[in-house]
């Protein structure tokens, strides 16, 4: 079949893909601590209401601007933290998964928490109050998937990685702090990287690593959408309800 998994085939290039990713996770502690101490240079007394996120209508809401953006990316880097906490955690992932495929997954695994944690100390830093504007820890549901199936693990993690990816590309252009624009372009390279090994995966020995689903034929550059577009997706692993009226 088309879509088949291939289970006994090991792309050799993982390997090297592999000491990228461990090298890029340490290059971004030292980035997530650094940014815990910055503080956002826009003026309290001239913010708009719907900049900071918080209870709006009884309901949390990302916010926009700067810190709406922070506070989207850390919902998703929830996501990808609870999702790679379980699949490394499953009771059959030393059995479902080859040496390399678990050193991989570990890794991603390590990173997202890396992201999440620098997402909660960056807002936390340089949120006017934390305690009532910080997004609050979210709960996920994965439905009837089945942790302990190779097939099933490598094909939703796709579906994050390349969310991920376009969700960081559409941001971009909404981010104004040069800082924050850097350290969100460092990010979405590591994710990046995520999408292409776990497409390696998938497919060894192939070209879906950059496939044109994922890279624009006619720009030659990764896929970019907005929030709006992300969020549905997204949301569908996401229990705790949220709303983001101010990001386009």
């Amino acid at each position: 079949m088309k879509n088949e998994v291939k289970i006994h085939e090991v792309d050799p290039s993982l390997n090297n893909r592999r000491s990228f990713l461990k090298l890029s996770g340490l290059t971004l502690v030292s980035a997530g601590l650094v940014l815990a101490g910055c503080s956002d240079n826009n003026d309290d007394n001239d913010m708009q209401d719907n900049t900071l996120p918080g209870i709006k209508n009884g309901v949390f809401d990302l916010g926009s601007g700067d810190f709406g953006v922070l506070t989207y990316a850390y919902a998703l880097e929830q996501l990808e933290a609870d999702f790679y906490t379980k699949v490394v955690n499953a009771s059959s992932f030393n059995s479902t998964f080859n040496d390399i495929e678990r050193q991989v997954l570990t890794d991603l695994y390590h990173h997202e928490v890396i992201h999440r944690d620098f997402f909660k100390a960056a807002l936390t830093g340089a949120l006017p109050d934390p305690s009532t504007q910080l997004l609050p820890s979210l709960a996920f549901n994965y439905g009837a998937m089945n942790f302990n199936s190779r097939n099933e693990v490598l094909a939703t993690a796709k579906a994050l990685e390349d969310t991920g990816v376009a969700a960081y590309n559409g941001a971009g252009k909404l981010i104004k702090s040069a800082d924050y624009l850097l350290l969100a372009g460092k990010i979405v390279s590591v994710e990046a990287r995520h999408a292409s090994a776990i497409r390696s995966l998938i497919n060894p020995n192939s070209k879906d690593f950059a496939g044109d689903d994922v890279v624009s034929v006619s720009t030659g550059l990764d896929v970019a959408k907005d929030p709006s577009k992300i969020l549905p997706i997204a949301g569908g692993f996401i229990t705790t309800k949220f709303t983001a009226k101010y990001l386009p």
